[in-house]
């Protein structure tokens, strides 16, 4: 098993609490990923956000093929911190750490993903499709992002 990685940092004009409320709200998901992905939540009313929170999606992994993902909120440090591990879903292993720290004029956003892949050792044959895959998911979420806060 392969252990790969995807590491991102932005800025947002946004207080940290303003940052926090956003993204510790599982229902804006879906306004940050990729339409292409058809992400919807499967988990009712998910509410705050809090250690041992399990949340359920449905997300296109591949053209014609919807997979179920369930994920357990694993850390929550209000308003710093938050780690997302899957459960059930498309990868072998997914560690999300997600970090926001304040800066001056903003919010400095940073995301740490390890994760490795099903079906070894064939599914390390699309390692380099699905890196490219993640790679357009965050630059979707950028692009989002900085269209619902405005540039740094």
């Amino acid at each position: 098993m392969t252990l790969r990685s995807l590491h991102r940092v932005q800025s947002l004009p946004v207080s940290l609490p303003a940052a926090w409320d956003f993204f510790s709200d599982p229902a804006n998901l879906a306004r940050i990923t990729p339409p292409w992905l058809r992400f919807r939540i499967v988990t009712r009313k998910p509410g705050p956000m809090f250690a041992g929170q399990i949340l359920s999606y449905k997300v296109r992994a591949l053209p014609g093929l919807d997979v179920r993902w369930v994920t357990e909120i694993t850390h929550v440090r209000e308003p710093s911190f938050f780690v997302d591990e899957q459960r059930l879903g498309p990868y072998r292993f997914w560690h999300h750490k997600h970090h926001f720290r304040p800066v001056e004029g903003g919010v400095e956003v940073e995301d740490e993903v390890h994760y490795a892949l099903p079906c070894w050792p064939l599914g390390e044959l699309a390692g380099g499709f699905v890196a490219s895959r993640l790679e357009a998911i965050f630059d979707f979420r950028r692009e989002v992002l900085e269209g619902l806060f405005g540039r740094f």
